[in-house]
């Protein structure tokens, strides 16, 4: 972790804040990338009746977080961290994380989100950025400029998967599922799970990508017929 060099990478001697700080505004609900138009389906577990009440959402995010979408997002993070520097290997895993999308939505979301994510982080300034795919899904984008950053692994998924997890409480509160002290209480319950996830996903390989909720992936594919929405996906 580091402190800002010349050119806004950080040296591996750095305070630890600085990291910190750096995550929080590119994770923050702020930051332009849009994500807050986005529910990645919820939308439509919460219509279909899936989702009802604080409990519900609990245990879809923390099976998003352990089988399904969050933990290949988090793995592919990691790999495009650690391929970073490497244009042809960070090419190969953008072609990966667009082609496993399972949906038109999720396939525009993540799209969408990594673009404007590689643009928005433009306002650090740092060496190998300039020379990232245009294409690039989302968590291949936070990974790849975390990486770029100086800034680590574990900590980059952690935070990702927590601004994942937060969207979803915000959305579910939009959608009148739940009051925010129950979402915090989500957010306070899935802490562990974050961590765990975080702290596995940061040493394995892409060997370890694998889901198994069919019924995420089918409630994302039906909010596309969807005729009265407030979320995108």
């Amino acid at each position: 972790m580091a402190t800002p060099t010349d050119g806004g990478a950080m040296s591996s001697t750095a305070p630890h804040h600085h990291a910190l700080l750096r995550l929080m505004a590119w994770l923050s609900p702020a930051f332009p990338v849009g994500g807050f138009a986005w529910s990645g389906g919820l939308e439509r577990a919460v219509h279909d009746g899936l989702v009802v009440r604080a409990q519900d959402l609990h245990a879809w995010a923390q099976t998003a977080l352990c089988h399904g979408l969050l933990w290949n997002d988090a793995v592919l993070l990691a790999q495009a961290h650690r391929s970073a520097r490497s244009p042809a290997q960070l090419a190969a895993i953008a072609e990966l994380a667009e082609a496993l999308s399972g949906s038109k939505e999720r396939h525009q979301e993540t799209m969408g989100l990594g673009m404007a994510f590689r643009d928005a982080a433009c306002a650090w300034p740092v060496a190998g950025l300039e020379g990232l795919p245009l294409r690039l899904a989302y968590p291949v984008a936070v990974g790849a400029v975390a990486a770029l950053n100086g800034i680590e692994v574990a900590a980059t998924i952690a935070a990702y998967l927590h601004a994942a997890v937060s969207q979803m409480v915000s959305a579910a509160i939009r959608l009148g599922v739940m009051g925010q002290r129950q979402g915090l209480a989500v957010l306070a319950g899935l802490e562990n799970d974050m961590g765990r996830m975080a702290e596995r996903a940061a040493t394995t390989t892409l060997d370890a990508l694998g889901s198994a909720t069919v019924m995420a992936d089918m409630v994302s594919a039906r909010h596309e017929t969807q005729a009265t929405r407030l979320f995108r996906s």
